[in-house]
């Protein structure tokens, strides 16, 4: 636990991250800051959790993005 205190990830599911992040920017917006298929084509929450789970660089651009935004 002490490790993860200052880890504002820690707790957090991608399913909650990507929901705040849709509803932040909406999928549009977001597809246009990180420019993944499954963001600008027939977008959902289900099929870019499934994509976002098997590619791990995808992740890791969503999570930064959220890190950007909640600061």
């Amino acid at each position: 636990m002490e490790e993860q205190k200052n880890n504002p990830l820690h707790g957090k599911t991608l399913e909650s991250i990507l929901i705040f992040l849709v509803n932040e920017y909406g999928w549009e917006e977001l597809g246009y800051k990180i420019n993944i298929n499954s963001f600008n084509h027939n977008p959902s929450i289900k099929s870019s959790l499934q994509f976002l789970r098997k590619t791990p660089w995808a992740r890791k651009k969503v999570e930064d993005l959220y890190l950007k935004t909640i600061r």
